[in-house]
């Protein structure tokens, strides 16, 4: 039986990707369902060679523009993600969730009703609505597989492991592209030289957030969500090369790493066939390469966002939808060059210490319309605030 499988985001870069996996294993899947934002080329291209029958287009210009050249091949086009219940009637085998940020909150939802597995790749979602994905999750029965390369190598380490076994667990990161660049020279770095990373290719935004660490401070928060393992139990490495995404040491006395090569096809591919005997094809890596690993603990003077992990609360909390929300404006004002590469971190901790939102350190999430309604306030508040 061909595996029943939805792609949500399919145009970005994990979409991308996932997409590729089918491509080259297609007698393994059925596709039920793509989606995208405004990309209506590419997942025009998708559909046809994947022979999807639905696509879900969320941008209503488009949807409404290109509505009958799709029709032309026979495929259904719907605009809302809300209309997934309407495509898929039965729970399929696998959704992969790669809409990014706070966008791709309500579709996992969504998701999550309508699939046995869940692959979420959106880390936004994890980090301000955890408490009621994981609620989701257990009412739909639901299995949940972590995508970023951090967290899916987390979960397959622990393999069942009682994590209060876990002495540490140390999140590496490649240091991004000003890894030895002293801060003091990165006030007039642009855009361009900002979106360069030196490992992975990713989209501008997921970029900027490597190259200020950004990333490494929401991933261990992701990390403590998901495995419900105390925040001070994390550390984050430099480690240039990218090869070790994850290591545990626990405290019996052993230690355990994964590596891979820099490509997110793996993790991908290996959520997709969990517990089946299936060989990927894809360059593999070099073992001399992990003689020497580099690893050693990034500088707080350089990467200041760094501090940020002391103020996050324990539990979760709406003070992570308003970090998310602040530093998304931050960075979508700098690649629009409208403040500098250091004003992120420093317009961000400004903003966030704000007294309007301390309010906020002790409130959970209660719903995905109060994670949105403030998301958008806090946006609209940090773009006032630095735009005169």
């Amino acid at each position: 039986m061909p595996i029943k499988i939805a792609v949500l985001g399919s145009t970005g870069s994990i979409g991308k990707n996932t997409v590729d996996i089918i491509k080259k294993n297609l007698k393994d899947f059925q596709v039920v369902v793509l989606s995208t934002n405004n990309n209506v080329q590419k997942i025009l291209k998708q559909s046809i060679n994947l022979k999807v029958k639905n696509v879900i287009i969320v941008n209503k210009k488009k949807y409404f523009k290109f509505e009958k050249k799709f029709l032309k091949e026979k495929i259904k086009v719907f605009h809302n993600h809300s209309d997934l219940k309407k495509i898929i009637k039965k729970k399929i085998d696998y959704i992969m969730c790669a809409i990014s940020g706070l966008s791709g909150l309500e579709p996992t939802f969504e998701a999550i009703k309508l699939s046995k597995t869940i692959g979420i790749a959106n880390k936004e979602s994890i980090i301000c609505a955890w408490n009621l994905i994981e609620e989701s999750l257990k009412r739909n029965n639901t299995k949940f597989i972590p995508i970023d390369s951090e967290h899916f190598s987390i979960w397959s380490m622990l393999n069942n492991n009682n994590v209060n076994k876990i002495e540490k667990i140390f999140i590496t990161a490649s240091g991004g592209p000003f890894l030895n660049k002293p801060i003091k020279k990165l006030k007039k770095i642009n855009p361009k030289q900002a979106i360069k990373h030196p490992n992975w290719p990713m989209g501008k935004k997921i970029s900027i957030d490597s190259a200020t660490l950004a990333n490494k401070v929401f991933e261990v928060i992701e990390a403590q969500r998901i495995f419900n393992i105390e925040k001070k139990k994390f550390q984050i490495l430099i480690h240039p090369k990218s090869y070790i995404h994850a290591i545990i040491k626990f405290n019996n006395g052993l230690v355990k790493f994964l590596a891979h090569e820099t490509d997110m096809k793996i993790p991908i591919f290996n959520s997709i066939y969990f517990n089946k005997e299936k060989k990927l094809s894809s360059k593999k890596l070099n073992l001399f390469l992990l003689n020497n690993l580099k690893l050693k603990k990034p500088s707080l003077y350089n990467f200041p966002f760094l501090n940020i992990l002391k103020k996050v609360p324990n539990n979760i909390s709406l003070f992570e939808t308003i970090l998310i929300s602040v530093n998304d404006e931050l960075v979508s004002l700098f690649l629009k060059r409208k403040i500098e590469f250091t004003d992120i971190y420093k317009k961000l901790i400004k903003i966030i210490n704000r007294k309007e939102f301390i309010k906020y350190y002790k409130k959970s999430p209660k719903d995905v319309d109060q994670i949105s309604k403030l998301s958008a306030e806090v946006r609209l508040k940090t773009r006032q605030l630095c735009i005169k």
